[in-house]
């Protein structure tokens, strides 16, 4: 299992409030209508963390699966409400399901943090094993732009509050190899207790950055189709600055 979220994972969701899970689900469906030959019944949300995405498609009427590596993130989902979501505790490079499903999702740079192009190519696998004849993978992954420019050796501090009023914290210092294409994230997360005090958690993550073509070539190898490529939720075509790409597959049985 993923251990990467142990710090954050209480505080994830806080911290990343600016996502518009509502617009990217919107983005989704529009992928459904587009390039989908049914309306997906069952959806797999691999590295579904929290379960924010998780819970937006099944409030919108799909039968939700969510697997993620981090008992942390999944007990955060857990938490929230889950009617009808079947969560498992399963590795994205390992995981077991008992069908197929309609369509799969992979957001926030999950796939990122496959370290090996061998890893990457075993998730693929596995999600194309678990797919129905055309299903539609749909994910996004952080861009080589992103990781230049963005992540860089920079250093960041996320700053919030949780709903009873008490401070948030997150330092967040990246350093990255252009060689190994590994960037190394060192967190540092201070919540604020009811006294006024401070607890600091520390935790350190990886992810590695991909070309567009490893990634073409990978869904290729592994019996999809490419048919879109996005630099946004109003599914643009991507620029050179793009920090994101949206991919969309289509599963070939």
């Amino acid at each position: 299992m993923y251990d990467g979220y142990s710090a954050i994972a209480g505080v994830y969701d806080r911290l990343n409030k600016d996502i518009d899970y509502a617009a990217w689900a919107d983005m989704i469906e529009n992928c459904f209508a587009r390039f989908g030959k049914d309306r997906p019944e069952i959806i797999l949300d691999l590295a579904c963390g929290t379960g924010r995405m998780t819970r937006e498609m099944s409030a919108r009427g799909y039968d939700m699966i969510g697997v993620d590596g981090s008992s942390d993130m999944l007990g955060e989902a857990y938490m929230n409400e889950s009617e009808g979501i079947l969560y498992l505790l399963q590795d994205m490079r390992s995981f077991e399901l008992y069908g197929t499903v309609g369509a799969t999702l992979c957001c926030l740079d999950s796939l990122n943090y496959l370290l090996e192009p061998k890893e990457l190519e075993k998730t693929f696998s596995l999600v194309h094993n678990y797919s129905d004849p055309d299903a539609l993978f749909i994910f996004d992954m952080n861009t080589p732009y992103k990781f230049e420019k963005i992540y860089s050796n920079n250093a960041y501090v996320l700053e919030d509050e949780t709903e009873d009023g008490r401070a948030i914290y997150c330092g967040w210092q990246n350093f990255y190899d252009s060689e190994t294409r590994i960037c190394d994230f060192y967190l540092s997360v201070f919540e604020e207790d009811g006294d006024g005090a401070y607890y600091r958690s520390d935790e350190q993550q990886k992810e590695r950055c991909y070309s567009k073509e490893e990634i073409e070539k990978t869904l290729s190898d592994t019996g999809f189709e490419l048919v879109g490529v996005f630099g946004g939720y109003d599914m643009s075509e991507p620029s050179e600055e793009c920090e994101r790409w949206y991919f969309v597959a289509k599963a070939k049985k």
